[in-house]
C-alpha cells in the first residue's frame, strides 16, 4: 500500500520532471536562435546546462531535489546577455510569418502559379464555372454538408428567390463576371450567364416564373441549381526556360497587347501552332503547312472527336468560325473556310481551345507573341473530384 506521502512525493517529482523538460526545449529555442550573438562562453555554458537538465529529467532515479537543482542551474544560465523570448514573441512570430509569405510569393512568381479557369473553352479537357440546373437540393446541399461538399466537389446550390414582385429590367453592364444582372421592383439580382444564354443570345424565359407580361411574383425561385467551380490548376513558370514549347502543350498565356482580347487578363488554349507554321482547319482536322496532324495524342484526341474518360461528352473537333460570329477587325486571318491560312512569324503560336465549338480563341483575334507565353499547365489542384495531371 502506498502511503499519502508517498503518492504526495511521486506527484512532485512528475510535476518538477515535467517543468524541467519544458524549460529545456525554451531554454534550447533560445540557444538555437541567439547563440551567434553572445560570446562562445556564455553559449557553451547554457549548452550545458541544457544537456544537463535534459539529462536529469529523461533519469528515472532522479529526485525532485535533484530536477530543482537542474532547473536552477538553467535558469542561472539563461541570465544576460541572453534574451528572453517572451517580451519578443510577437515580432519573432510576425518575422517568422512574413518569411514564410515571402518564400511563399517567391515561389509563386518563380515556379508554380495558380491559376483558375474562368470558361469551357477547353472543355472536357479543363472544366471553367459551369451550372447544373436543379428544382431543389439534394441531401449534401443542406446544411450541415453543404460547405464540406463544397470544398470536395467545388459544387455550391444556389437559389435566385424574387422579394417583392414587379417587372424585370435588364441591367446592361455585368456587375459580377460570369453573371447576368437585372432588377426587379428595385432590388438587384445576379443569374449564372450559362442559365440563359441560348445560342449566345441571353434568352430570359429560361428563368422560371416570368409571366407573358415580363413581371414575375413575389417569392418566386426564377433560377436554382449546382454553381460548379471552374478547375484550378498550377501553371509551370519555368519549364519553357529549359526547354522550348511544345505543340500539344496546355499554355498559359497573357493577353496584354493581343487586339481583340481583353487586356490584363490571362487565357488557357491548346499549343496548336509554332513559329514559321502556318495553320489552317479541314474540319474536325487540324492542318500544318498543309498536312494533317497526328501527334501528340491530345491533338490527335480532339481531331478524331474522342471522349477523354467515359462519362464526359466527345470533343468537337476542330471547327472553322461561321461568318456570322463576332469576328475582331484586326485577326489577320480568321478561319472561316477551308482555303483560309494563318502563317505564323518567327515568334508567335497559335491558340486553339480544345472545345473550338464555344471557344474564342486564335482563329478570332490570331497569334500569340512569345513574349506573352506564361507557362504550360501542370496539373489540376482544386476541386479534390478533379485532381489529375493535365495532359
Amino acid at each position: 500500500m502506498f502511503s499519502m506521502t508517498d503518492i504526495k512525493a511521486f506527484t512532485d517529482r512528475r510535476a518538477a520532471r515535467k517543468k524541467l523538460r519544458a524549460a529545456a526545449g525554451h531554454a534550447s529555442t533560445i540557444y538555437k536562435m541567439q547563440r551567434d550573438t553572445v560570446p562562445p562562453e556564455k553559449a557553451s555554458e547554457l549548452l550545458a546546462a541544457i544537456e544537463a537538465a535534459r539529462r536529469a529529467s529523461a533519469s528515472a532515479s532522479s529526485s525532485t531535489a535533484e530536477l530543482d537543482a537542474a532547473l536552477a542551474e538553467l535558469d542561472a544560465a539563461l541570465a544576460a546577455p541572453w534574451r528572453p523570448l517572451h517580451p519578443h514573441s510577437v515580432a519573432e512570430n510576425f518575422e517568422v510569418i512574413v518569411v514564410a509569405l515571402a518564400v511563399a510569393m517567391a515561389f509563386r512568381c518563380y515556379f508554380l502559379q495558380p491559376f483558375k479557369i474562368p470558361t469551357g473553352s477547353m472543355q472536357p479537357t479543363l472544366y471553367g464555372i459551369h451550372v447544373e440546373e436543379r428544382r431543389e437540393p439534394g441531401f449534401w446541399d443542406r446544411a450541415p454538408f453543404k460547405a464540406a461538399k463544397w470544398i470536395v466537389t467545388g459544387d455550391w446550390y444556389k437559389e435566385v428567390r424574387v422579394k417583392a414582385g414587379g417587372a424585370i429590367f435588364p441591367i446592361q453592364q455585368t456587375l459580377k463576371p460570369g453573371y447576368v444582372s437585372f432588377k426587379i421592383a428595385g432590388q438587384i439580382y445576379h443569374v449564372p450567364t450559362e442559365a440563359v444564354v441560348s445560342n449566345g443570345m441571353i434568352d430570359w424565359r429560361r428563368l422560371r416564373g416570368i409571366r407573358p407580361d415580363g413581371t414575375v411574383p413575389a417569392g418566386t425561385v426564377i433560377w436554382s441549381g449546382l454553381l460548379k467551380a471552374g478547375d484550378h490548376v498550377f501553371v509551370n513558370r519555368v519549364a519553357w526556360n529549359f526547354r522550348r514549347p511544345r505543340r500539344g502543350d496546355v499554355m498559359v498565356f497573357s493577353t496584354t497587347g493581343i487586339d481583340g482580347c481583353p487586356q490584363g487578363t490571362h487565357y488557357i488554349k491548346r499549343m496548336c501552332g509554332l513559329p514559321g507554321e502556318s495553320v489552317s482547319i479541314y474540319p474536325p482536322n487540324l492542318l500544318i503547312n498543309g498536312h494533317l496532324v497526328e501527334e501528340p495524342k491530345s491533338i490527335l484526341r480532339v481531331a478524331r472527336r474522342e471522349r477523354l474518360r467515359d462519362g464526359l461528352p466527345p470533343y468537337a473537333g476542330y471547327l472553322l468560325i461561321t461568318t456570322n460570329s463576332y469576328i475582331t477587325a484586326e485577326a489577320p486571318t480568321p478561319l472561316c473556310t477551308v482555303d483560309d491560312v494563318v502563317h505564323l512569324g518567327q515568334h508567335e503560336y497559335y491558340a486553339l481551345g480544345d472545345n473550338t465549338a464555344n471557344s474564342r480563341d486564335g482563329r478570332y483575334w490570331g497569334p500569340v507573341p512569345e513574349g506573352n507565353l506564361l507557362g504550360p499547365a501542370l496539373f489540376v489542384y482544386w476541386p479534390f473530384t478533379h485532381v489529375r495531371l493535365i495532359d
